[in-house]
């Protein structure tokens, strides 16, 4: 069996990761506490002392308005770490799996983006994730970069968590409605990722083999796309919950909801690399969220279907 190395096992897709890739190998799932990507000279130690056959990481920094006063610490995690990974990997003859993001993109874009489309982060955040893409591709190791958006799950801190909470709250809300993007679960993440590396073999020189051939930069998102007033909608309405209190739920322009980082205003991601490359169907984004709803504390459940 190969060996695995992840990070981020503590975070929400990491989380998932953990047991989607036990199929593959022999997974070693490092939390933050054990693996600090801004620790240069740790993480070199601890990528040396496992020897992975395979790295997959999924830790980052995720705190986009936060990075914008915190400039050096996320290009530290989100930028040089994947370097480090990339060079050590190298070394060692080791694939590499790292996840990026639709932040990579202006958000100008009438249509989805592809693949070749140019990148022009407009935050912090993004800039970080495009730095630690860019020193991957350049660190010489086979590799395998996975832009996704909008990520959520049915733990930790994310937007579907976050809209149940607030509307047990309030009685009036209000989300933006002119960004848009495809919700996706890290679960799908997670899994799309095993699925990807089953194909891609069970052995260090198969995966290399295959990652030389079929790897680089792909977008792992769900299907079709919303808004995020959209995606509250969808939540409120295909779920109940007895300690609800809100009664109005309003579409705001991104101008009414100044923050500190920019957002792009288009966050949508065409998929069809990825399903030519390694036969993948990706389901609409609706169809997680109800999964997502059913796995919910507190008495929130899954609303039945309408009969009308």
């Amino acid at each position: 069996m190969i060996r695995i190395l992840l990070t981020g096992c503590d975070g929400q897709v990491g989380w998932e990761l953990q047991r989607a890739l036990q199929p593959l190998g022999a997974v070693v799932a490092l939390d933050r506490a054990a693996c600090d990507l801004a620790s240069p000279e740790r993480l070199r130690s601890v990528v040396r002392h496992h020897a992975p056959d395979l790295i997959v990481n999924s830790a980052a920094y995720t705190a986009v308005d936060r990075a914008e006063s915190e400039v050096e610490l996320a290009m530290a995690v989100n930028g040089a770490a994947p370097a480090i990974l990339g060079e050590e990997a190298a070394t060692l003859g080791a694939g590499v799996v790292h996840y990026s993001t639709d932040y990579v993109f202006d958000g100008t874009k009438t249509e989805p983006y592809d693949e070749a489309d140019a990148t022009g982060p407009v935050s912090a955040y993004g800039r970080s994730k495009l730095a630690g893409e860019e020193a991957l591709r350049q660190s010489g190791a086979a590799h395998l970069i996975l832009r996704t958006s909008w990520v959520y799950a049915a733990r930790g801190r994310n937007f579907l968590r976050t809209m149940l909470r607030l509307m047990r709250e309030r009685e009036e809300l209000s989300v933006v409605s002119d960004q848009v993007g495809a919700p996706t679960s890290a679960r799908l993440i997670a899994s799309t990722t095993a699925t990807v590396l089953a194909r891609a073999g069970r052995s260090r020189d198969g995966i290399q083999a295959a990652l030389r051939e079929r790897g680089g930069t792909y977008h792992l998102a769900a299907g079709g796309a919303t808004s995020w007033f959209g995606f509250a909608e969808f939540i409120r309405d295909h779920s109940v919950d007895p300690a609800r209190r809100l009664r109005t739920l309003r579409p705001i322009a991104t101008a009414q909801y100044p923050t500190p980082a920019r957002r792009p205003a288009n966050s949508r991601l065409c998929t069809d690399r990825l399903r030519r490359a390694w036969s993948v169907h990706l389901p609409d984004w609706t169809d997680d969220v109800r999964l997502c709803l059913t796995e919910q504390p507190d008495g929130v459940r899954l609303a039945e279907p309408s009969r009308a």
